[in-house]
């Protein structure tokens, strides 16, 4: 039996009720039978210091170790304030630190995100690519996906609702593909 792919799904979100851990947890459900969609808890990191890089904290540990035990990751993320929150700028710091130790280099990444806003997360998403493009991390280009949280986006299990099935579907299947290219 083929070994799954590993990928690293990173929520910027830590609402309970949160859109886009619903949109994580639907994602997974969109993924092939050979790929593992894997949430990562970033809730518990504390604030990055660089005092700190020496002796990293356990949660700092414990994520850099999923992430290096991953093949890809997904960024799913909320906007605030018109850019990434500030919980997942905090777990990227951790996982980049100490400088040159970066968990993050070369994992091919994708990223999405939903808003009740009509730009979705559009400048999160810019922000977040122009972050990870200096860490050395190959992110999926195209298609883009700025979704907007509306009636019908989740359907009653959970899942991606009809009217947006087939573009989340499309998103996920280029992602997949996208992965593929940077295997070994």
């Amino acid at each position: 039996m083929a070994q799954k792919i590993q990928i690293a799904v990173i929520v910027g979100s830590l609402r309970r009720d949160s859109f886009n851990q619903k949109l994580a947890t639907a994602l997974a459900r969109l993924a092939p039978p050979e790929f593992e969609l894997k949430r990562l808890e970033i809730g518990d990191l504390p604030l990055y210091n660089q005092d700190d890089d020496a002796n990293q904290a356990e949660p700092v540990k414990r994520l850099k170790a999923e992430i290096a035990a991953s093949q890809g990751l997904i960024f799913v993320t909320p906007e605030y304030n018109r850019s990434m929150p500030g919980v997942l700028k905090n777990a990227i710091d951790h996982a980049s630190r100490p400088y040159g130790q970066s968990a993050w280099a070369g994992k091919p990444a994708g990223v999405i995100g939903v808003s009740v806003g009509a730009i979705g997360t559009a400048l999160a998403q810019q922000h977040l690519r122009n972050v990870l493009a200096y860490l050395d991390v190959p992110t999926l280009g195209q298609p883009e996906a700025f979704i907007q949280a509306k009636d019908g986006l989740f359907d009653a299990d959970g899942g991606i609702g009809a009217d947006s099935r087939k573009f989340v579907q499309g998103w996920m299947d280029r992602y997949v593909a996208f992965v593929g290219q940077h295997q070994g």
